[in-house]
């Protein structure tokens, strides 16, 4: 595919997203109408989309319309490309641009910072003289990160295997155990040091969470929300730990027993009806359901679905869960609350009105991460009796 073909095929996709087909359906369904398009020109593509998702709002301002193809004009005038040529209406390239379509500007900061009207406000409170370089790092793809897997290795093992196969990463400052990788992110799940459990896909701050908690042997310890089981892996990675998972909806850990194989860990699912048998818990991990604001980049659809109603459950649902779990923290435990959100409805105000509720609770921990900071957007507090 030439790349004007390239920027067609994505106009094409960015329509299908526009009218509310999921975003990886989207790239799914162009890649299987499209068996001509090689391994590059599909990476291309999702790259193209992505990057369209993540910015819609200025892309739509710089191209004139909220539209596939106004995305895409956007995008390369954004990185001042070539319009005439990848808009020449030869052969697969999109039909050449309009005066019109390159005429309008940004109207204000959260235009052209894509951030949602309503959530500006919001937004800029929470994360105060951070909030516009935070909505920036939100435009731009997000670091691929590595977790070293100590019941396996240590780090200069895992950077040794990774290099192995044409992978270069680097330590990261967030977590001891977090590498950020520099070179060759699109091998890692075909690498050796993947497939025999050395290395796991997870932000660094989503590793520093879990090593901020104050671990000892012999601690029962309970991932209550752990959907994929990233954390509940990491839990297990300290050794004399004995490790629990729950999710509400069990098919979030359907990949945990074989992930916890990979990596020689032990985890004890549970399902909602075991918990309260096997409780108490030394520490109880409560990772809430949230905004995601902390990983748009990643999930971009996200930013723009959210809406002021949907925030309003999300702090409703998280105050419940803590409200509903503080019963299962032994009396000298810790109850872990956290996000991988950068607002503070989701946050300290969560938090907050907890301890205001119950007395005899206080708060020994809090800490934030923002995506400035080089890793996903998250936030932990620790509240103890």
């Amino acid at each position: 595919m030439t790349p004007a073909a390239r920027v067609q095929a994505s106009i094409e996709i960015l329509d299908d997203i526009l009218a509310g087909m999921p975003v990886e359906k989207a790239l799914t369904g162009w890649a299987r109408r499209s068996r001509f398009a090689g391994s590059k020109d599909r990476a291309a593509v999702r790259d193209h989309v992505f990057d369209a998702v993540r910015c819609k709002r200025s892309l739509a301002a710089l191209g004139g319309a909220n539209t596939g193809r106004g995305l895409m004009i956007g995008a390369v005038r954004a990185e001042q490309g070539n319009l005439e040529a990848l808009f020449s209406g030869d052969r697969h390239a999109p039909s050449p641009v309009l005066e019109a379509e390159t005429t309008r500007d940004f109207t204000s900061d959260s235009e052209r910072f894509d951030i949602p009207e309503w959530l500006w406000p919001r937004f800029s409170a929470s994360l105060g003289g951070e909030a516009i370089p935070a909505a920036q790092s939100l435009q731009t793809r997000a670091a691929v990160h590595l977790r070293v897997n100590l019941l396996k290795g240590d780090v200069a093992t895992a950077l040794l295997a990774l290099e192995d196969n044409n992978i270069k990463a680097l330590p990261h400052p967030t977590c001891d155990t977090a590498l950020e990788v520099t070179e060759g992110a699109r091998k890692i799940s075909q690498s050796r040091a993947y497939a025999n459990g050395l290395v796991e896909l997870q932000d660094a701050a989503s590793q520093a969470v879990v090593a901020a908690l104050d671990l000892k042997p012999a601690m029962r310890v309970l991932d209550y929300c752990a959907g994929g089981g990233g954390k509940a892996l990491a839990l297990a990675a300290h050794k004399g730990l004995e490790v629990f998972a729950h999710d509400v909806n069990a098919g979030r850990m359907r990949d945990l027993p074989a992930r916890a194989a990979r990596a020689g860990a032990k985890i004890t699912m549970l399902t909602t009806d075991e918990i309260a048998d096997v409780a108490p818990f030394d520490v109880v991990l409560v990772d809430a359901p949230c905004s995601g604001s902390g990983s748009w980049r990643r999930a971009p659809a996200g930013k723009w679905a959210l809406t002021d109603e949907r925030l309003q459950d999300l702090t409703a649902i998280q105050t419940r869960i803590l409200t509903q779990i503080m019963s299962l923290v032994g009396e000298h435990g810790t109850l872990a609350y956290a996000t991988c959100s950068m607002l503070n409805d989701e946050n300290g105000t969560v938090v907050d009105r907890f301890l205001e509720r119950n007395p005899k609770w206080r708060e020994s921990f809090r800490r934030s991460w923002l995506v400035t900071h080089g890793t996903d957007g998250f936030f932990t507090a620790h509240l103890t009796r």
